[in-house]
């Protein structure tokens, strides 16, 4: 695949998820929000032989956030504020790390078995009870306990190998 449509399928994929995300870390900003993503992706393009767009989506949210940060400490540089003193005030959430998990959550699930992965979605992405994944599955509910054991025992192993721990 040459450059052009590496970037095009980066592009293509992760422009609006990206978008969403900037967005919501600089406050609603539209156009500084776009101005973000368009600079990730022009870095992107720098690196396209390297990237590879199925697995690109945590190299371009980091981008971003660092281009975000840095776009903060920019702003924070040229303001200057007078301190209330005696008041503390709530910093914004940064969910970067919530979708970095994510993705890495979902890569691992890419990884277990066709039933390992069925189950999994049964019993807690579709909140079903064991009886209910096992009608739904067609199998014993014994064997929705022992395939759910069993792809819960793959993920937490492999997410520690990725220095993913919960918290």
């Amino acid at each position: 695949m040459d450059d052009d449509t590496a970037i095009r399928a980066l592009y293509d994929r992760y422009r609006r998820p990206l978008f969403g995300y900037v967005l919501r870390s600089v406050g609603g900003d539209h156009q500084y929000a776009e101005d973000i993503v368009q600079e990730t992706m022009a870095r992107a393009w720098a690196h396209a032989a390297e990237l590879d767009p199925d697995r690109a989506g945590r190299w371009l949210f980091t981008v971003a956030r660092n281009l975000v940060i840095s776009g903060r400490r920019k702003r924070a540089a040229r303001v200057t504020e007078v301190a209330i003193e005696g008041r503390e005030f709530a910093a914004p959430g940064d969910d970067i790390d919530r979708v970095l998990q994510a993705w890495q959550v979902a890569e691992v699930l890419r990884g277990l078995s066709h039933d390992h992965l069925q189950v999994i979605v049964e019993l807690f992405y579709r909140r079903r009870t064991v009886a209910e994944a096992a009608v739904v599955l067609g199998i014993p509910p014994g064997t929705v306990k022992s395939r759910s054991y069993y792809a819960l025992h793959a993920l937490r192993a492999a997410l520690e190998e990725r220095g993913v721990t919960g918290s």
